[in-house]
């Protein structure tokens, strides 16, 4: 389930009733608000050890913990570098939950973060990005396997190479999610 940084933080108790709950046994920190962002390399290493910390708690709580990847993390900083990389080497024990489009909209190859990180991929978000000219109404999304996304080698090699469970099929704004889930499913099922 996806908690933000500051209940994880600061009410990992509240967190842990609501997960309870839920059935849930993998927490997911999912986003960084733009405002708290760090800019820099070392900013970034900061943040992925605050996620650490999270990490360590959780796992002693007998939770697992990942973090879930959006685009901003794949932007090279000024130094080259980019923040998932810091992120991921200032928490080595944590987990990852692989936004595969919001990789691609960050510019980078999601086989490449498969084939260096794969094990510690715990969980995947499969949802599609338009062709060009297309899904204008939906922000630029996809029905999954009607995009620009080579699902079916993503698949091949996310099941040759991580850890993940969990595939959590989504659109962030469909304008029909009738239609988003059929489709994205029939496509799913080929792989």
């Amino acid at each position: 389930g996806h908690f933000s940084i500051d209940a994880l933080e600061n009410d990992f108790d509240g967190v842990r009733k609501i997960a309870d709950a839920l059935g849930i046994t993998l927490l997911i920190c999912p986003y960084l608000v733009a405002e708290s962002r760090p800019t820099d390399a070392a900013g970034w290493r900061s943040f992925g050890a605050r996620l650490a910390k999270v990490g360590e708690t959780a796992d002693k709580a007998g939770y697992g913990f990942a973090w879930h990847n959006h685009d901003f993390e794949f932007k090279q900083l000024a130094d080259g570098s980019v923040p998932q990389d810091h992120i991921l080497a200032a928490a080595p024990d944590i987990g990852w939950e692989m936004d595969v489009a919001w990789v691609v909209r960050g510019g980078d190859d999601p086989l490449s973060w498969i084939e260096k990180h794969g094990k510690r991929i715990a969980a995947v978000h499969v949802k599609d990005i338009a062709k060009p000219g297309e899904g204008l109404d939906e922000d630029g999304w996809s029905d999954v396997g009607h995009g620009t996304i080579d699902w079916a080698g993503l698949i091949q090699a996310l099941r040759a190479k991580s850890a993940a469970k969990y595939y959590v099929m989504e659109q962030d704004n469909p304008n029909d999610i009738e239609r988003f889930a059929r489709r994205s499913i029939a496509a799913a099922k080929t792989y």
